[in-house]
């Protein structure tokens, strides 16, 4: 199975800061992901023709389920996080990770009936300082509706804005959770025209990767300010699958 992880930035290019969706679209459909996480998609707002982003990346990457998030709200629409689904999504919950007057940031929680059984998902956009982010991550993990499907295969992927690479010993580690992405100089994603930091990660704990790498194709490097971060996985111990309702 296969996820991507992607920071989009509205589909305004890095380098060229035009708009162009459709780089951000080819860029996805080369890597054929099963289930894809989005960072920065805009909704009816101007910058990007007031087009309905969550609708468009949808139905041009054929999703069977999407679920979008709204965090940052604007004078006219907004933008947040998104995720498209090869499969039925079973469960979804959003959760807020804002803390006090910073930014909104939030945190997309579903479960996904995989060919392989339920798998835990999380998609989400931390914030800038160090000290809001380890609060966030305490935040998720602590949080009553992530621990309602924990014992689930689990899978953190997103924009974690840690380019000191401190969550992992601060936070994850303790809770039994291993980083697919290191070490960080194999995962320079940002910014996409000349990598300096590993801003895309991916945290999972249940579940067997096979192969994580960062997408550095000359179109991804124009399509917007991130490269994309692409995991290989499966499940650690295949079960017949119990599907959720």
């Amino acid at each position: 199975m296969r996820l991507l992880s992607y920071n989009i930035h509205k589909g305004i290019g890095g380098s060229d800061r035009r708009y162009r969706l459709e780089r951000i679209i080819h860029v996805i459909k080369e890597e054929a992901p099963d289930l894809i996480c989005l960072q920065e998609v805009d909704h009816n707002v101007s910058r990007t023709k007031y087009h309905n982003q969550p609708e468009l990346l949808a139905e041009q990457l054929s999703a069977h389920t999407h679920k979008y998030q709204l965090n940052v709200r604007l004078k006219e629409g907004g933008y947040g996080n998104l995720i498209l689904s090869r499969w039925p999504i079973a469960q979804h919950h959003h959760l807020s990770l804002r803390l006090k007057w910073r930014k909104p940031r939030g945190a997309q929680l579903v479960v996904v009936n995989t060919p392989e059984g339920p798998v835990h998902l999380i998609n989400w956009h931390l914030g800038l300082a160090e000290g809001e982010r380890r609060w966030q991550a305490h935040h998720l993990l602590n949080h009553d509706v992530f621990k309602h499907s924990c014992h689930l295969p689990t899978l953190i992927a997103g924009d974690y804005n840690d380019w000191r690479n401190t969550l992992g010993d601060n936070v994850f580690h303790a809770h039994h959770f291993q980083q697919a992405t290191a070490p960080l100089k194999q995962f320079r994603s940002f910014p996409s025209f000349m990598t300096l930091m590993a801003l895309d990660k991916l945290f999972h704990r249940g579940v067997q990767v096979d192969q994580a790498r960062i997408v550095r194709t000359p179109l991804a490097r124009k399509a917007s300010d991130h490269l994309p971060l692409v995991v290989d996985f499966r499940l650690s111990s295949i079960q017949p699958p119990r599907l959720l309702t």
